[in-house]
């Protein structure tokens, strides 16, 4: 299916692969391969997410929907871009916010969020591929209960992590997360047909790191260079 997932993440969930659902979506990712169907991200960056930031490391999670559709975008991480690609509009708006939130940033010229992943921001589509240029394509053939047993495990073994849930979807997986040990951030989707409604002044960047900081964890430097 992908590369050999991360030591820390492989741990904890072991027994997801070992279920019914995970032989079904292998096999649908197989088929549609075979149907001449390209896939995106590739192969490799597939559990990027878990790869850049091990279990024992995620101090914050960021939860997106679905990978970029466009060629080049999408590589296994939440809101991020390759270099040399155009920045998607959503990231733009996030770039935007963090201007007016985080003193001293100064805007990217591209949309690749390594730097984030590497200090401990768990970036996490809930649904890990999907076909070029079809948007929400691989939806409910399984990788939505892979990805929420990964949220429920970071909620049962982990504590005073930050969920930053942006929009509806994102805001469902609350379900999933112990809230009097961990803390939520949600406003309206940085997308431009929502970012209007409650995205702008919302400063989930600045708010993390206050609660990293009483949580006695090193906060996010959140300087995209």
């Amino acid at each position: 299916m992908a590369g050999e997932l991360e030591p820390s993440w492989k741990k904890v969930l072991e027994e997801e692969f070992k279920k019914p659902y995970m032989t079904e979506l292998k096999n649908f990712l197989e088929q549609e391969k075979e149907a001449g169907y390209v896939i995106y991200p590739k192969n490799a960056d597939i559990f990027n997410a878990f790869n850049k930031t091990p279990f024992d490391e995620v101090k914050v999670v960021i939860l997106g929907q679905d990978p970029y559709p466009g060629e080049h975008q999408a590589h296994g991480l939440s809101f991020s871009v390759q270099k040399g690609v155009a920045i998607p509009r959503s990231l733009i708006n996030i770039y935007k916010e963090l201007k007016t939130d985080i003193p001293g940033f100064t805007l990217p010229t591209h949309g690749n969020l390594e730097k984030w992943a590497k200090q401990g921001v768990l970036l996490l589509n809930a649904t890990l591929t999907l076909r070029a240029g079809q948007s929400a394509s691989h939806q409910k053939k399984g990788w939505e209960k892979f990805t929420d047993a990964a949220i429920k495990k970071l909620s049962d073994e982990k504590t005073g992590i930050v969920f930053i849930l942006w929009g509806a979807y994102a805001q469902s997986k609350i379900a999933l997360i112990d809230i009097s040990k961990h803390h939520i951030l949600k406003s309206v989707h940085p997308s431009p047909l929502s970012v209007e409604r409650g995205f702008w002044g919302s400063k989930p960047f600045s708010k993390t790191n206050e609660i990293l900081i009483k949580e006695g964890k090193e906060p996010i430097d959140w300087q995209i260079v």
